[in-house]
């Protein structure tokens, strides 16, 4: 049975560096690439993490029906909307999402198909985080920041982790690198299935109390 795998978590919890590092290690694992109308930032490329996209070419895409979930954000920049467009669902895909994003996957593709990764990492780490990334713009919008701090609090509360029962958590708080090649290592069959064992071997190490590094960053 073919699935789609999502990828889910606040600002800065290392969804881009999992996602990449899964990619380069399973070629054969094709990306579903979303859609955003907000502009592109400096070093971004168009169809590696993002379709960069016009309100225009948004509304025709809505009226062909090939938008599976939107969703629109008011940025101190202004309105910016992401989206997700139909895929055929012949092979294994991984994606970047939302919570929404991946129950309107199950809505459409069947809840048996979706099987959905949250990230999670404490809040002092990922503002920090979130303020280095931010430190490396050409112009630094650090209310912006502030901003989607918070909104992340809301949007992934543990009220909205409750609904889906069958979420499976990985702590990227600690340092991942040994962590994440041992479970690519481990020969199971699909590279997914070796990351979902990743929080099994970093919690010891949060636990023994393993220092943060910038791995996530890079």
């Amino acid at each position: 049975m073919n699935r789609v795998f999502c990828l889910v978590g606040k600002s800065c919890s290392g969804k881009d560096t999992l996602y990449a590092r899964i990619l380069e290690r399973c070629p054969e694992l094709v990306p579903v690439v979303p859609c955003t109308t907000r502009p592109r930032r400096p070093g971004e490329v168009e169809g590696q993490s993002y379709h960069f996209v016009t309100q225009e070419q948004l509304r025709q895409y809505e009226n062909q029906g090939q938008v599976i979930e939107k969703r629109k954000y008011h940025t101190t920049q202004g309105l910016w909307t992401y989206f997700t467009l139909r895929f055929d669902l012949d092979t294994d895909r991984l994606l970047i999402t939302t919570l929404a994003g991946a129950r309107a996957l199950m809505d459409c593709y069947g809840p048996g198909h979706v099987r959905v990764v949250y990230l999670h990492v404490d809040d002092r780490t990922r503002l920090l985080r979130y303020i280095d990334r931010e430190s490396r713009q050409a112009r630094p919008d650090y209310a912006e920041v502030c901003r989607r701090f918070l909104a992340d609090q809301a949007d992934f509360s543990e009220a909205q982790l409750a609904q889906f029962p069958r979420l499976h958590r990985i702590d990227t708080g600690a340092e991942m690198e040994e962590a994440f090649q041992k479970a690519l290592d481990s020969g199971k069959g699909c590279v997914l299935d070796c990351v979902l064992d990743m929080d099994e071997m970093v919690r010891p190490m949060v636990a023994g109390g393993a220092h943060i590094t910038d791995f996530l960053l890079k």
